[in-house]
């Protein structure tokens, strides 16, 4: 049996204070920051993912504990385990780990914890059912939640399924955070490598209305002039 103390145990064995310094700064953990307070180890992401491998078979009340930590690291682990056993899990058992993410919104708290993981569990269970909880996230006053809503359409990108993608973004138009700005810009981006016309669509009704940072990260494919064009107005 593999439990929570084994694998904290693990990770503790490959902590590294240089990097942990260097992690918080990134991670924006200052006073007023968006991360304020949040404890590293100094863990990289390809160590994390090394202890997925080791760990991939501890038992779902351990991966609980992981996810409900107070270090990074062991979140980002957590989570990324409960992604191994959503791919390889029965139904019944996709269903009780993405009960579990969503018991864990209050604890995938910062960018990367998102983006390594939404799109894997909530964009592959609500794939073929209805995205209303992805719209009530979008509305959400949690920066993260609202980052879950318009990330976890990822998984609906890839497989060239772009409605819920817009529709989202469509509802976060005004959202006052960069960084739901930069992941909406990073999925239309996404939409148009895959479907040019269906990103011009969105673009031409709500490019006036988009902030800035949305709108230069959902054109950065376009040919130059296309992109000067947007961005000066003249469309």
């Amino acid at each position: 049996m593999i439990d929570l103390g084994s694998v904290r145990r693990a990770v503790r064995k490959r902590a590294h204070p240089r990097k942990a310094e260097v992690l918080r700064r990134f991670f924006k953990t200052g006073p007023g920051e968006y991360a304020e307070g949040d404890r590293f180890l100094g863990l990289t992401v390809p160590v994390v993912r090394e202890l997925v491998r080791e760990f991939r078979r501890a038992p779902l009340p351990t991966v609980r504990g992981l996810v409900a930590s107070d270090i990074h690291e062991e979140r980002l682990l957590g989570l990324l385990l409960l992604v191994e056993r959503y791919r390889g899990g029965s139904p019944r058992e996709r269903e009780a780990i993405y009960r579990t993410y969503l018991r864990s919104f209050r604890h995938i708290n910062n960018w990367d914890l998102v983006d390594a993981t939404a799109e894997h569990i909530v964009g592959a269970h609500l794939a073929n059912r209805d995205p209303a909880p992805l719209r009530r996230w979008a509305r959400s006053n949690h920066l993260w939640t609202r980052r879950i809503a318009i990330v976890s359409t990822f998984h609906g990108i890839r497989r060239n399924r772009f409605s819920p993608t817009l529709g989202i973004a469509q509802i976060l138009l005004r959202d006052p955070h960069d960084l739901i700005h930069k992941a909406v810009g990073w999925m239309l981006r996404e939409v148009g490598k895959r479907d040019g016309a269906a990103l011009e669509r969105f673009l031409r009704k709500h490019f006036r209305d988009m902030p800035r940072t949305m709108l230069r990260y959902a054109i950065e494919r376009l040919p130059e002039r296309r992109r000067r064009a947007y961005l000066e107005g003249t469309v």
